[in-house]
C-alpha cells in the first residue's frame, strides 16, 4: 500500500516531463520549418558547392572575400541560379591593378558584393536556353545584383559563339547540378554602378592628393635650417628680378645690354668669392689656401671677375695638412702657386652628391681644369670621391664646405697636380726584325720528355 501510495506521484512527474519533452520537440521542428528562421540546409550536390570546389578558384575566393556565402545559400535555396565564372587569368593577371586594389579596399565591400552578384542570374541557362526558341534573338535577363536592377545581362550568339554582355563563353555548361549550372566566360562582367564608385573614388583621390615637400635644408654658413620664401600673391609682382632669378650653367651665361640702374655684369662675382673666402677661414683648417688666394696671387679677383661673366666654378680646396707637405721646389718656380690653383679649378658647378653619382654611373670621369689642358680624373673609392692617381690622389673630404649656385668648394685632403706629358720618342734609324723560324711539335717534344717518352 505504502509502495503505491508514494508511487502516484512518481508517475504523475514522469507523464509530466514526457509530455514537455515532445511539445518542446515539435516547436522546434515548426520553427526549423520557418523559412527566415535560420540558415537553409544546402545539400552537398548544390551548385554552390561545386563553385567552391571548383578550378575557378579565384571566382570562390572573392566570394568568401565578400561574405556573399549566405546570400547565395538563401538564392539557391529558393530557385536554380546561373553563374558566369571568370577564368582565373582574368581576375589575377588581365585585371587592372588598380581597380583589383579598389575592389579588395574593406571600405567597398558593395562594391565588390555587386560585382560577383552581376555575374548570377536567378534561372536555369543551360546552352540550349540560350536564345529564344523559334526566334534567336538575344535575350535579355536580371542578376542577383540589387543595385543594378536597371542594367540587365545581354545573351547573344555571334559567329556561332555564345557571348554573355562583352564576354565570350569558353566552357559552356561546364559544371551542372540540380539547383544550377556554370558556364566560363574569358573576363570579367563590370556593372555600370562599380564603375562609377571606382570612377568617383579615383577622382576623390586625385584631389584629396597631398603634394610632397622637400626635407628641410640647413644653411652651411649659420648651421640654421633656411626658411622657404613667403607665398607670393596671385598678380604681384615678382620678388626678384628676371637676371637674378636666372640659373647659371656651364657656359658664359647671356648678359643684358647696359642700362640706367643696370650695369654690364648683372651678377656680383667679387663679393662671392669674398663670401666664400669668409667662409673657409671659419669653417677652419684651409687658412693656407685662402692666404694663396688673396696675398700671394690674384686668383681672388680673377675668379670674381669670370663669376661676374657669368661662370660658375668647382673649387677643389687642399686642406692646410696638404698644403704643409709641399716642398719649396714646388712653390719656388715662377707663377708655380697660380698653376697649382689652376688645376684645382673646375669650370662646373658641380656638388659631392652630382660627382658620386658621375663616379658611380661611369667609373672614372675628366673634368676640365683652368689650367689647360690637363684634366683632372675622379673615381669612386671607399664610399667617397678620389682625384687624381696614384700617390698623387686626393680624397673629397670635407664636402660642400661653399655651395651658392655658382661657386662650389669641395674639401680635399691632397694637393692635386697633373701627369708629366710623355714626349713620343726620337726617330732614329729602323732595327732589323729578325724572325726566328718557328718549330714544329715543339710542344709536343716538351710534353713527351716530362711523360718520359712517346710510344
Amino acid at each position: 500500500m505504502d509502495s503505491l501510495i508514494y508511487g502516484v506521484p512518481n508517475l504523475i512527474f514522469l507523464t509530466f516531463f514526457t509530455f514537455l519533452a515532445v511539445r518542446s520537440s515539435a516547436l522546434l521542428e515548426n520553427l526549423l520549418a520557418k523559412p527566415g528562421n535560420s540558415t537553409p540546409q544546402i545539400n552537398s550536390n548544390s551548385v554552390l558547392v561545386a563553385l567552391l570546389d571548383s578550378h575557378y578558384t579565384e571566382l570562390s575566393e572573392l566570394v568568401e572575400k565578400a561574405l556573399l556565402l549566405q546570400t547565395l545559400e538563401e538564392a539557391v535555396s529558393n530557385h536554380n541560379i546561373t553563374i558566369f565564372a571568370p577564368r582565373n587569368e582574368a581576375l589575377e593577371r588581365d585585371l587592372e591593378p588598380e581597380f583589383k586594389r579598389f575592389l579588395l579596399e574593406p571600405g567597398n565591400l558593395k562594391s565588390l558584393q555587386n560585382l560577383l552578384l552581376f555575374h548570377m542570374i536567378p534561372a536555369r541557362i543551360q546552352s540550349h536556353h540560350w536564345l529564344v526558341e523559334g526566334k534567336k534573338k538575344p535575350v535579355h535577363h536580371t542578376s542577383l545584383c540589387r543595385d543594378a536592377t536597371n542594367e540587365k545581362i545581354l545573351l547573344t550568339e555571334r559567329n556561332g559563339e555564345k557571348i554573355v554582355g562583352t564576354a565570350k563563353i569558353v566552357k559552356s555548361d561546364d559544371i551542372i547540378r540540380p539547383d544550377g549550372v556554370i558556364h566560363g566566360i574569358e573576363r570579367l562582367l563590370i556593372p555600370k554602378s562599380v564603375q562609377q564608385d571606382f570612377n568617383a573614388r579615383r577622382s576623390l583621390r586625385a584631389t584629396a592628393a597631398i603634394f610632397p615637400e622637400g626635407a628641410p635644408e640647413v644653411d652651411p654658413r649659420t648651421n640654421r635650417l633656411k626658411k622657404p620664401a613667403p607665398p607670393v600673391p596671385v598678380g604681384a609682382p615678382p620678388v626678384l628680378p628676371i637676371f637674378d632669378a636666372m640659373a647659371p650653367g656651364p657656359s658664359l651665361a647671356p648678359s643684358p645690354a647696359p642700362g640706367p640702374g643696370r650695369p654690364h655684369h648683372h651678377f656680383d662675382g667679387e663679393s662671392q668669392v669674398k663670401d666664400f673666402i669668409q667662409t673657409l677661414l671659419l669653417y677652419g683648417g684651409y687658412n693656407e689656401l685662402a692666404d694663396i688666394l688673396v696675398n700671394l696671387t690674384s686668383l681672388a679677383s680673377e675668379m670674381g671677375r669670370l663669376v661676374s661673366e657669368g661662370y660658375v666654378l668647382t673649387v677643389l680646396a687642399p686642406n692646410d695638412e696638404a698644403m704643409a707637405k709641399l716642398t719649396t721646389d714646388q712653390l719656388s718656380e715662377p707663377g708655380a702657386p697660380e698653376q697649382i690653383m689652376y688645376y684645382h679649378l673646375i669650370p662646373e658647378y658641380q656638388t659631392e652628391e652630382s660627382m658620386y653619382n658621375a663616379v658611380r654611373r661611369f667609373g672614372k670621369v675628366k673634368y676640365d681644369t683652368l689650367r689647360l689642358p690637363h684634366k683632372v680624373a675622379a673615381e669612386e673609392a671607399d664610399g667617397s670621391v678620389k682625384f687624381g692617381q696614384g700617390e698623387g690622389s686626393a680624397y673629397l673630404f670635407d664636402p660642400d664646405i661653399y655651395t651658392d649656385g655658382r661657386i662650389s668648394v669641395q674639401g680635399i685632403d691632397g694637393v692635386l697636380f697633373p701627369l708629366e706629358e710623355t714626349k713620343p720618342p726620337a726617330k732614329s734609324s729602323p732595327v732589323a726584325k729578325i724572325v726566328s723560324k718557328p718549330r714544329r711539335g715543339k710542344l709536343l717534344e716538351m710534353a713527351c720528355a716530362m711523360l718520359g717518352g712517346c710510344s
